[in-house]
């Protein structure tokens, strides 16, 4: 069983703790696989917003033994971390756990010096103040998430969502992700790389020619798609297409459509037998060159890997 611990702190909010206990926490019988055990992490009773108080039932020392330790934020950005809280997340990370930020939470893994040299992200208000205080850190204040491996940082609270639902993923496959995302009632898959924040929500397909068209492509996967076929589903022409699909998503249609395609490969790759050319032409690719290329940059592992590293997970 894979054990979590996320950090409580006086003054906090308990929304970011509500979707690290709504993944992680929730019994999931449901699932058929070995879920997670999740202890709630604080130095003594703490006052959340909104006047509640959360007795923990562990302190800031159980954060070393868990096997992902989370940090939904810190209680203030322009203050110094607690010192013990930087112990405790150095000893977690020398011991090989993973450890994961929610918004300002970048801050306290920074203090500890776990984000020298790596690219992170934290809420696009923090940004700025977060490479201030720590230049070494490799700040990018416009994608939702970044996973660099054993360190995890994600932008505003509904980001964290993402950045939950993407830990599922890579511990027990799109499947079981995609079951968790539809009780969530979320999309089951938003790349760390798209932006904080767009213009405008995306509308309902019944509401907006260019949503209509993202539900067609999704459909359609496997048979070619440009944009100009986009467009023309839309009803749009190819320009006015683009600009309305860049204001509606935040994203290029070819971007959206890679990630799609990428996705859409990894339940293929888990739990069926093709080899990665048919999963390629599977899901729409034009060559296994191409889709190994996109895999890769998407995933940092090669389809084949991913294959191997999910069913050796699975055993």
């Amino acid at each position: 069983m894979r054990t979590v611990s996320v950090l409580a702190y006086e003054g906090m909010s308990a929304f970011e703790l509500g979707i690290v206990t709504e993944v992680f926490g929730l019994p999931r019988p449901e699932l058929d696989v070995d879920w997670y055990r999740l202890t709630l992490c604080a130095d003594g009773p703490v006052r959340v917003v909104g006047g509640a108080t959360l007795h923990a039932d562990a302190g800031l020392a159980a954060l070393a033994d868990a096997d992902t330790v989370i940090v939904p934020g810190v209680p203030d950005v322009r203050a110094e971390v607690a010192p013990a809280l930087v112990a405790a997340l150095r000893a977690a990370h020398a011991r090989g756990a993973r450890l994961v930020s929610i918004c300002s939470g970048a801050f306290a893994l920074a203090a500890a010096g776990l984000l020298d040299g790596r690219r992170a992200t934290t809420h696009w208000r923090y940004a700025d103040l977060l490479a201030a205080r720590h230049p070494e850190v490799l700040v990018d204040p416009d994608v939702l998430y970044v996973d660099d491996g054993d360190v995890l940082t994600s932008a505003g609270s509904a980001a964290g969502i993402d950045l939950c639902v993407h830990l599922v993923r890579a511990d027990h496959g799109a499947t079981v992700a995609n079951a968790v995302a539809r009780r969530l009632v979320v999309p089951p898959h938003r790349e760390g790389g798209q932006a904080q924040f767009i213009e405008t929500p995306v509308p309902a397909p019944a509401d907006d020619p260019v949503s209509a068209s993202m539900a067609w492509a999704l459909a359609n996967l496997a048979t070619p798609l440009t944009v100009e076929a986009l467009a023309h589903h839309a009803h749009l022409s190819p320009r006015t297409y683009l600009r309305r699909f860049k204001r509606a998503s935040g994203t290029s249609p070819i971007r959206w459509l890679i990630a799609r395609r990428v996705q859409a490969s990894l339940a293929l790759l888990e739990s069926g037998d093709e080899s990665v050319a048919e999963v390629a032409a599977a899901v729409g690719f034009d060559s296994p060159v191409t889709y190994r290329h996109h895999f890769t940059r998407a995933m940092r592992t090669s389809p084949s890997a991913y294959r191997r590293a999910f069913r050796a997970r699975r055993i």
